[in-house]
């Protein structure tokens, strides 16, 4: 995951190179193999490499094929020889990079090349000719994008304390987005960050900027396609896919894998490892945390087992020692963000700094539940709503056949929910009155809690996964932005052409406890795996920790004065005296935000400054 960093004056003003350095330099934790800037009059590109495939042995960026148009990417191309017979060198350039690549598809096609392009990418490219930008993110936001538009400048990076370091970013926060987080958790508006002056790309979005416009347009919606397909098509088509997006994210000999003792991890692991096979001297590790004494948990059981059974060697990371909020280094708990504060922060970077030492990339199963574990009861109602009463009664006597049991129950909660309205929930009592009404709290509060319109859907959980607000911040803490460490994190679950595909199939049998999984990886797996069903951790670890451990330093902590800006302090009760996992949580997100003001949002733009009064 390479560092990208860019400025444009449409004023004309000359870049002031040693603060363009200063920034791209800011980036080398993600970068460490190359570091290079590239300026010309009133536009320059930083940006900082991390070699993690084959093709990138002998990149460099800034990229220009012509001194007229220029690009920094940090990008990852899936179906490159298709892009390639597009662009007519698959025959004499079949070594291109990835940045190479998206800059001949932006020659032949402008705009458009965005139609052409999958994988994981976030990029700009500056016409000096038309003097316009070009920015895109990919269709699911597994790479950032930031950005912020001040006078007449335009700066971007994929690491947002970078486009801080600029001296005409204020410090000034987005008071939604923090409501957002003390509420709820989650910044609500995917397009904001933290900041005021900075924004974020959506997922599957595009960005044109010029002296006069800028516009912003959605590239890409999930769509539901259904067609009709025999059960051996169906589980070939499946596992070539599935294979295919794993193979496009190896690309390298090193490979490390965040493998737990569920299907989905487990199923990767194991078609990495055949692969693999083709490259001798290529290794695989796995990785994984467990819990031996806090929670009952089988996961060192069941990741063993997959372990021996693929000969991986496997290391187990013991999560019963971490305190809440504990970290092994000062970059565990300093985040460019709140919403990446993790009251688990230790025993996670634990683990991303385990998988770093087995190689730079890595791969998750992230998020085979979303796109192949539709609920039963969603889909019976979505069949009964529209009257397809023979789709329905043959869909539940595949259930009882298959399952040996009575179709879940919640077909007629949800029949139910089609009459009844919903309450909805309110915010944290101790959140400021003033602060909440200034930006209408309460009307936030009821709009996130509205239950969303019944829609022409049999795939709801799946769409619902696309769109939700947990992705943004989920890979965004993947990332080496909030990470530091020189590891890119792959999930060959979240491959275009992979969720396509399970969106034009019928949710039963194929999309019902992940069947078409177990299926396609049949032979391939051991019994105990592909028969266990999802096990969720059994119990609540802060629960356990707040009864088990002190935590007086998460109550009577030295309160920044910021924080009294959003929250009555005099209102929050004692952790260990709240009684439900939601209290418990909206608590210590109190904790966790005071510490962002304390420890993460002072940066230092001394030396950005003096660059740029001394350059004037």
């Amino acid at each position: 995951m390479s560092g990208i960093v860019g400025i444009v004056h449409f004023d004309g003003a000359p870049i002031v190179r040693d603060l363009l350095t200063r920034m791209t330099e800011s980036m080398t934790f993600r970068g460490p193999d190359a570091q290079q800037i590239l300026s010309a009059g009133s536009a320059g590109f930083g940006h900082t490499m991390l070699r993690s495939t084959r093709e990138a042995e002998t990149e460099k960026q800034p990229l220009t094929l012509d001194g007229k148009i220029w690009l920094t990417a940090d990008a990852r191309l899936d179906g490159r020889d298709e892009l390639l017979q597009k662009l007519g060198e698959s025959a004499s350039h079949p070594t291109h990079s990835d940045a190479e690549l998206i800059l001949l598809a932006f020659h032949a096609w402008k705009e458009g090349c965005i139609n052409y392009l999958i994988g994981d990418f976030a990029f700009a490219i500056w016409d000096a000719s038309t003097q316009t930008l070009f920015c895109a993110r990919d269709h699911f936001g597994v790479k950032p994008f930031f950005y912020a538009h001040t006078n007449s400048s335009f700066i971007f990076s994929n690491t947002l304390n970078t486009i801080r370091l600029h001296p005409s970013i204020s410090d000034a926060l987005n008071e939604t987005a923090i409501a957002d987080y003390l509420a709820c958790g989650l910044n609500q508006d995917l397009a904001s960050t933290s900041f005021q002056d900075i924004h974020r790309l959506p997922a599957a979005h595009t960005l044109s900027i010029s002296k006069n416009s800028i516009s912003k347009r959605r590239y890409w919606t999930p769509a539901e396609h259904d067609r009709v397909n025999t059960t051996k098509d169906c589980v070939e088509q499946f596992q070539d896919l599935l294979t295919t997006a794993t193979k496009d994210r190896l690309r390298t000999t090193r490979v490390a894998i965040s493998m737990s003792g569920g299907l989905d991890s487990t199923s990767l692991a194991a078609i990495a490892k055949d692969l693999l096979r083709e490259h001798p001297g290529s290794t695989i590790r796995a990785c994984t945390n467990v819990y031996d004494s806090l929670l009952p948990d089988e996961e060192r059981r069941y990741s063993t087992l997959a372990a021996d059974a693929l000969q991986i060697p496997i290391t187990h990371l013991p999560a019963d020692h971490h305190q809440l909020f504990t970290s092994d280094s000062i970059i565990d708990l300093k985040q460019p963000e709140p919403f990446l504060l993790s009251p688990f922060a230790a025993q996670f970077n634990g683990l991303l700094q385990q998988l770093a030492q087995d190689g730079r990339v890595a791969l998750t199963g992230y998020d085979g539940d979303a796109f192949m574990n539709e609920r039963l009861s969603s889909y019976f109602h979505d069949r009964a709503r529209k009257l397809k009463i023979a789709e329905l009664l043959s869909s539940m006597a595949w259930y009882v056949r298959t399952q040996r049991g009575l179709p879940p129950i919640g077909f007629r909660s949800g029949l139910k929910r089609m009459f009844r309205s919903q309450q909805p929930a309110g915010y944290p009592e101790w959140m400021d009155e003033e602060f909440a009404a200034r930006i209408d709290l309460r009307e936030r509060s009821r709009l996130w809690n509205a239950e969303a319109p019944a829609m022409d859907q049999t795939h709801p959980a799946a769409l619902r996964a696309i769109d939700s607000k947990v992705w943004a911040p989920l890979f965004e803490g993947y990332d080496p932005g909030a990470t530091r460490l020189a590891l890119e994190l792959r999930h060959p679950f979240i491959d275009v052409r992979l969720i396509r595909f399970l969106l034009s199939l019928s949710p039963v049998p194929w999309c019902v406890n992940k069947h078409i999984l177990r299926c396609a990886l049949s032979k391939r797996l051991p019994a105990a795996i592909l028969n266990r069903p999802k096990t969720a951790l059994a119990g609540d670890p802060t629960l356990h920790l707040v009864k088990s451990a002190s935590v007086r330093c998460l109550d009577r902590f030295e309160v920044n004065p910021q924080l009294t800006r959003f929250v009555n302090l005099n209102r929050r009760r004692l952790l260990a005296d709240e009684q439900t996992p939601t209290g418990r949580w909206a608590s210590l997100r109190v904790y966790a935000l005071n510490h962002w003001l304390t420890h993460s949002l002072p940066i230092d733009r001394t030396t950005a400054r003096h660059s740029l009064v001394q350059t004037a």
